[in-house]
């Protein structure tokens, strides 16, 4: 398993990544203004209608005890107002001027979420999980690649390019399988457990960090009394491809609900970016080129909020690009310095080919005729006069599949199925 190098930032009994801090217990020792958690309750509440305390101390992550503090306050100022009790806890519900309040709150941000976190504990604990604190071993590389067929020397490579946390170039021709080497890299790091804020505050503004849909939470993982407005997950993996634009590196301002969702690269931060296809996105390789300089060389990166405010961000991640061209035909010196690796993907030797033959048969219960492999080599050597990738026994093998699948007979890969496979795959001239 992938370890952190930094034991200051470890449990040694439980051998967990110490989280944030625990959680908080009085207004006092939170990161936040109290002017912005008012207001976040004072939306919950108009939005939700009457709720408990501690149905609110769940929706904001905040301690019982914070919340309390923050009722007697906003109950002070005749904002809200005890509508009844359970069990001790009271049920509270907006006033008519608590009402008018946070209809104005909402016509500024729409955000009624989990509490914030700070920009300073956020860049802080980012840099604490940074994946240059990652220590990777040969073991964990080839537990990883092992449904993969590939050689000692790349896997040593791969393992080399994991431990500099920094970037990778992997180029090579199309079918090489740099897509599916650049998400198993991911899966070397994912074994690592990080803390992921809801949202992040600054000056009134709030970002939303956490993504379900790429942050996989471990909550089995967490520790008593953390502070749950932190997340703890797997080290994440964000891939873009041909879509990725200049704007999506930026903050994404919503102008309906009035709050930013964080950019893709920064919720990559502690995991990996990767970068399918480069060369092919809608932004071009210079303009890329310039807009990461900086944070390739010096890990941090500028974002900009609406009205041109610049907000410092930790640009703590491995960067994987993956491409069918040469980088050196790509970008220019200076950017291909800062990509500390580059790793060419290239042809399989016939062994590798059959042995992937074999798995990919194995995997999809294809019985084949013994000679198959070899005349396919044959075919794509002679024929085609091209070298082999190691996409091809997959995608014929599926050709063989859907054909049985419409014959309605079990799949057996014979000659005759060989060579129907090799006419609907191969663009072949007559």
């Amino acid at each position: 398993m992938a370890t952190l190098l930094s034991m200051q930032d470890y449990d040694c009994d439980s051998g967990k990544l110490f989280g944030p801090a625990s959680k908080p217990r009085r207004l006092a020792e939170l990161d936040v203004r109290q002017a912005v958690l008012e207001d976040l309750i004072l939306k919950i509440l108009y939005l939700a209608g009457a709720l408990s305390l501690l149905e609110l101390a769940e929706r904001t992550r905040l301690s019982y005890e914070v919340l309390d503090e923050l009722f007697c306050k906003l109950r002070s100022q005749t904002l809200v107002q005890v509508t009844g009790m359970s069990s001790n806890v009271p049920q509270i519900a907006l006033t008519a001027h608590g009402r008018t309040r946070a209809a104005e709150l909402l016509h500024q941000s729409q955000y009624a979420g989990c509490a914030p976190v700070s920009l300073d504990s956020y860049v802080n604990q980012t840099r604490k999980q940074s994946v240059q604190k990652v220590e990777v071993h040969p073991a964990d590389v080839r537990r990883a690649f092992n449904h993969l067929v590939l050689d000692d020397a790349t896997l040593d490579q791969f393992g080399t390019a994991l431990n500099s946390g920094s970037s990778v170039f992997l180029y090579g021709p199309a079918g090489a399988g740099k897509t599916t080497i650049a998400e198993v890299l991911s899966r070397v790091l994912a074994e690592d457990e990080v803390w992921i804020p809801h949202a992040i505050e600054v000056d009134g503004q709030i970002i939303t960090v956490f993504d379900p849909a790429i942050h996989e939470e471990v909550p089995q993982s967490a520790p008593e009394s953390y502070d749950t407005r932190w997340v703890l997950c797997r080290r994440p993996a964000v891939m873009v491809g041909g879509e990725l634009t200049a704007e999506m590196l930026d903050m994404q301002f919503n102008p309906i609900s009035k709050f930013y969702v964080c950019p893709a690269q920064m919720k990559a931060n502690n995991g990996v970016f990767i970068i399918d296809d480069f060369g092919r996105q809608r932004i071009r390789p210079d303009e890329l080129l310039n807009r990461w300089i900086v944070p390739l060389d010096r890990r941090i990166d500028f974002l900009t909020l609406v009205g041109g405010k610049k907000i410092e961000i930790p640009f703590e991640m491995l960067v994987v690009f993956a491409s069918n061209t040469n980088p050196a035909e790509l970008v220019d010196p200076a950017f291909l310095r800062r990509i500390q690796t580059k790793i060419k993907i290239g042809a399989v030797s016939d062994e590798q080919f059959s042995e992937i033959f074999r798995r990919v048969a194995q995997d999809k219960r294809v019985s084949y005729d013994p000679e198959i492999p070899g005349d396919l080599i044959t075919f794509i050597r002679s024929s085609l006069r091209q070298e082999l990738r190691s996409c091809y026994p997959r995608d014929i093998v599926n050709q063989v599949c859907w054909a049985a699948r419409y014959e309605g007979k079990k799949p057996h890969l014979d000659h005759p199925a060989l060579r129907r496979a090799i006419e609907a795959y191969f663009p072949i001239n007559t």
